[in-house]
């Protein structure tokens, strides 16, 4: 829409929580018109059916999905299908096979990115914290069509970049590249991956990982696919230099960070009680079967936690399906979360912790001047949204109608 500035008519907004016999059983809602000016909610007024406006067809507004750990620049959408193989067991196999194939997937990357961006759109999605190979194999190719397609996404998309050196920092020359790419502007956060599996040391690679971050003013954003001794004693390392260094408090996460689902109950709690002393966050794309992870006591001790899709059909997982609100429902499937306040708390793991109720009920999203990054969707309340995985039926970002 060249006019930003536009109302929306009928516009469904949860107004707070019905109680009976103390319990939560319903979410109040009601019908709201909302003017939209430049990149902000201008106003929520009165709904007037007969007005001038965009009809919202009753549909409930919810903020706008965030997929925080993604995968743009590395995926085989786009491409004919292919199931994961059986043959790469390991990721220094998957280093082997990306080697293969990167030259190849570059030459269409551009094209395919913008088709996974409308993809993720379609689900709600408008911000996404990427990873972009910074390899010997690519150099700064992938970074560079990860920026174009994100240039000719502008106007629905907005994101942020991890340079993640995936073939390892000393495992492959890795090391010059990362220091150039932690002087770009395009990127604000510094990778790893397994640096004890992968580069033989936990020190070595988590010292540079950690001083460019601090060069630099990045935020680090770890892969640790490592369980074990390995891994927790990479967490530890990580949490103390954190506590060494404030300036990477709350701009410090750990992506998968596997370790923390094979610890006792106790062991659970004392890293959850660490982690959030010093505000280092973990980002899970919420795994299954005999990795379920502890988010639970994470949150009860005040870790943040954030969820992205990570693989969207590419050779790692054949199941991403780019759904956020479809991630939600796992998290409520996999924890027990039924009732409609569990239910209606889960959607923050979409929308990275911005709730229409607060946890009393009480109204807290949108409000003017709020930024204008909503989506529209086929449910009565957020509860429902979550349980049911509803389709969403318009997108918008910074008060642009992507559809």
């Amino acid at each position: 829409m060249a006019n930003q500035t536009y109302t929306l008519k009928n516009v469904l907004l949860e107004t707070g929580f019905e109680h009976e016999d103390g319990e939560i059983v319903k979410t109040r809602t009601g019908l709201h018109c909302i003017e939209i000016e430049a990149n902000k909610i201008k106003r929520i007024g009165r709904n007037d059916p007969a007005g001038n406006g965009i009809d919202a067809k009753g549909r409930l507004m919810l903020p706008a999905f965030k997929d925080m750990h993604a995968h743009l620049d590395k995926m085989l959408f786009g491409l004919p299908w292919q199931a994961v193989s059986a043959r790469r067991r390991t990721v220094k196999d998957m280093i082997a096979y990306e080697q293969k194939q990167i030259p190849e997937w570059l030459k269409t990357s551009v094209e395919r990115t913008e088709k996974l961006i409308g993809m993720l759109h379609s689900y709600g999605t408008h911000f996404i914290r990427s990873h972009v190979n910074i390899d010997p194999t690519s150099g700064f190719d992938s970074l560079h069509h990860l920026e174009k397609a994100l240039q000719h996404k502008k106007d629905s998309v907005s994101a942020e970049l991890v340079a993640f050196p995936q073939h390892g920092i000393y495992y492959t020359p890795t090391e010059p590249l990362l220091k150039e790419a932690a002087k770009m502007n395009a990127i604000n956060f510094i990778g790893g991956v397994d640096p004890f599996s992968i580069d033989g040391s936990i020190e070595k690679p988590m010292e540079l990982i950690v001083q460019l971050a601090l060069d630099n003013n990045k935020g680090i954003d770890l892969h640790l696919h490592e369980r074990g001794e390995s891994g927790m004693k990479t967490i530890a390392f990580l949490i103390d230099k954190v506590l060494e260094n404030p300036r990477l408090r709350g701009k410090t996460y750990v992506s998968h960070a596997f370790a923390l689902a094979h610890l006792s109950a106790p062991e659970t709690e004392k890293i959850a009680e660490r982690l959030a002393m010093a505000g280092v966050g973990i980002v899970s794309s919420v795994p299954f079967r005999g990795t379920v992870m502890p988010i639970p006591t994470l949150r009860k001790h005040g870790v943040e936690v954030l969820i992205g899709n990570d693989n969207i059909q590419d050779h790692w997982n054949t199941f991403g399906s780019g759904n956020m609100l479809q991630k939600a429902n796992l998290i409520a499937e996999l924890y027990g979360y039924s009732t409609e306040w569990e239910l209606s708390r889960t959607l923050a793991f979409a929308t990275r912790s911005i709730l229409p109720l607060d946890d009393k009920g009480t109204q807290q999203w949108p409000k003017a001047g709020d930024a204008a990054d909503l989506v529209l969707v086929d449910a009565s309340c957020s509860a429902e949204a979550v349980s049911r995985i509803s389709q969403v039926t318009s997108l918008i970002h910074q008060g642009k109608i992507v559809f």
